[in-house]
């Protein structure tokens, strides 16, 4: 008898059916009213030899029998590499894990003006790193002497560009700004951080927060804070190494949120390159502190007034 050439084969012991005379003995005739089960079984397989289902199905259903009958439901497992590519388990998209939650500390205060040494709220960790006080006492010192007022800060508003605690906004109304505009992406700050400051320092009913990329904010400056948006200051203290000091100046120089008499304060590291202007402002001021830098920008009468005061 010719061995079928597939993966299974037909029990010897077993009839296809009762008048069949294959593999009969004339000393032991067939009983016609004995019915034998058809029975399919599994070949042996070489070792390190796997035959995929599809093939047994593609075999099964070649001699028309139903492979629901002969093959076991695919498991669990099976069902997910199937559902997630050839590749299997690897196709899988791992789950994030849980990130601790954020935590803030009070080592921040405001300096001068009607809301000083109060404690600010800042975020432990380096993902939020506010003005150092010393730098920031050194900005407000030499804005308040090129506007004429060493004692306290021209009335205006103010932009605090990438606010972050807001230390820089709250400084400015506790020293006589009148309006502060706050620019901060990430919501967990301003919701855990820079909106308590705002009610702790009482500064809450005169400013205004924007969860938006400062980007963002600069190309639509007028759906922000309307036609009339021009600031009388602006801070702008990015994060070091995710800007590109170049292009950021001229955003903000080229923005509708600029004027004549703006006063632009930056803060930025060492080996960056700064103009001596920007549009119509320019340089007045440019200190060194440690690895930190700020440069303060103004209007030309404010450059002259800083140089005659030295």
């Amino acid at each position: 008898m010719a061995i079928l050439p597939s993966p299974f084969h037909i029990a010897s012991s077993d009839w296809l059916c009762s008048n069949s005379n294959f593999l009969s003995s004339p000393s032991k005739p067939i009983r016609s009213s004995v019915h034998r089960p058809f029975v399919v079984t599994f070949s042996y397989k070489p070792k390190k030899v796997i035959i995929d289902n599809d093939k047994k199905k593609e075999f099964l259903e070649k001699y028309g029998l139903n492979p629901d009958e002969f093959l076991p439901e695919p498991s669990l497992k099976t069902k997910r590499r199937r559902e997630h590519g050839s590749a299997g388990m690897k196709n899988l998209i791992p789950l994030e894990e849980s990130k601790p939650p954020r935590e803030t500390h009070k080592l921040l205060q405001v300096l001068g003006g009607t809301a000083r040494r109060k404690k600010l709220l800042s975020p432990k960790g380096m993902d939020v790193r506010p003005m150092m006080e010393v730098v920031k006492g050194a900005a407000f010192g030499i804005l308040q002497a090129a506007g004429g007022s060493p004692q306290s800060l021209r009335p205006g508003r103010w932009l605090d560009l990438y606010s972050g605690t807001g230390s820089v906004g709250i400084e400015a109304m506790s020293r006589g700004c009148s309006e502060v505009h706050f620019v901060e992406m990430d919501p967990w700050v301003v919701s855990d951080v820079l909106r308590p400051n705002l009610e702790s320092t009482g500064f809450v009913d005169v400013s205004v927060i924007h969860t938006v990329r400062v980007e963002i904010f600069l190309q639509n400056a007028e759906r922000f804070v309307g036609k009339d948006g021009v600031f009388d200051y602006i801070s702008v203290t990015p994060p070091y190494m995710l800007v590109d000091y170049a292009v950021l100046m001229e955003q903000v120089s080229n923005s509708a949120v600029v004027g004549e008499n703006t006063f632009i304060v930056v803060e930025y590291p060492l080996r960056t390159d700064m103009l001596d202007s920007y549009a119509s402002l320019v340089k007045i001021a440019d200190r060194r502190f440690g690895r930190t830098h700020l440069a303060i920008y103004g209007p030309k009468w404010a450059q002259k007034k800083s140089k005659s005061e030295r």
